[in-house]
């Protein structure tokens, strides 16, 4: 399958600072892809090359066959994009933005009142279309936002954190209209998230990434069993301490530390559980508690970040967080 979005080697500096670092990946036609990552690695700025908001330092890519460089129009008549930040005007009613919208995107006149009532019923506000839209909730301004992003035919459609600042229901909510995007409308959807459930359970394949680089690629399954059949997660009085000890040992599989606990990836838990026990009390630790769990994406990307990937408006949180890696890095 021929991909419709293809990046080589593409770069973007702001000064001596490099947001974005020499990515380059394919996105298949009718895949929902998420980029994965804290606040300030890249995300947005990686997605706002590809819309032709910011030029490339260097690198490029290609949207639907169009380079975003020397094509710019075709790639944004190829494309919807839906802004973090909010950017419906409250004063008007949906039906009149989505009317300025299509306006704006040459939407042929004569399809312009069918279109609209599509995307309405698709993102159900049907009910609403001549609300104000100061009268809408969080999660309403953010179905017709993405509404909007559809008006014109869009091949791709980018979401840039499309749930941020939603309740659990609303963030449901939105999860099921861009599952029945994908299906009623053939499209690819390009989203950038942190919150782990969302890139888990919306996508096809999820890239990873931190400081302008992506340091995993492939479906959440994969990455899930990339990082081992089970975690142990370990409180103790000396969790640094034991912490290290494993890994200068070479005791037990992939281990890490943060937040007072050490999380350790390991193939069969129950067999190899015990010996870290012993050997924690042969060091004279003590363990208070422990879990045994199957690995998630906030396991997959402490695994390849040393980062825990906090929810939020802020994600990443001021505070001591020590990541031990050498096992792998052996």
């Amino acid at each position: 399958m021929k991909p419709i979005i293809e990046t080589f080697n593409l770069k973007k500096q702001f000064g001596p600072y490099t947001a974005v670092n020499n990515i380059s990946l394919t996105i298949n036609k009718g895949e929902v892809f998420a980029l994965l990552g804290p606040n300030g690695a890249g995300k947005t700025t990686f997605l706002s090359m590809l819309c032709t908001i910011l030029r490339p330092t260097s690198g490029t890519a290609l949207i639907n066959g169009f380079d975003i460089s020397r094509e710019s129009a075709q790639v944004r008549r190829s494309i919807g994009i839906v802004f973090q930040d909010p950017s419906v005007d409250t004063d008007m009613t949906s039906r009149e933005n989505l009317q300025m919208h299509a306006n704006l995107y040459s939407v042929p006149v004569s399809e312009q009142e069918e279109r609209i009532k599509q995307v309405l019923e698709l993102v159900g506000l049907s009910g609403r279309a001549d609300d104000f839209m100061y009268t809408y909730s969080g999660g309403m301004r953010r179905r017709l936002e993405i509404a909007r992003g559809l008006l014109h035919y869009p091949r791709v459609l980018f979401l840039d954190e499309p749930t941020i600042g939603l309740d659990p229901r609303s963030r449901e909510h939105i999860w099921d209209y861009i599952r029945n995007l994908r299906k009623r409308e053939d499209m690819t959807i390009i989203l950038t998230t942190h919150y782990m459930e969302e890139a888990d359970r919306l996508c096809d394949r999820i890239a990873i990434i931190d400081q302008g680089t992506i340091v995993a690629l492939d479906t959440p399954s994969v990455l899930k069993q990339e990082v081992g059949g089970d975690i142990i997660t370990i409180r103790s009085d000396k969790s640094q301490v034991l912490s290290d000890l494993l890994i200068q040992d070479n005791i037990a599989g992939h281990v890490s530390y943060h937040n007072d606990e050490i999380k350790i990836s390991v193939q069969d838990a129950n067999f190899q559980f015990p010996g870290i026990v012993e050997y924690a009390v042969n060091a004279g630790i003590r363990i208070d508690h422990v879990t045994i769990t199957k690995p998630d994406m906030n396991d997959v990307f402490i695994h390849y970040t040393g980062k825990e990937l906090y929810h939020g408006e802020t994600p990443e949180r001021t505070g001591r967080i020590a990541m031990m890696k050498r096992r792998r890095a052996r």
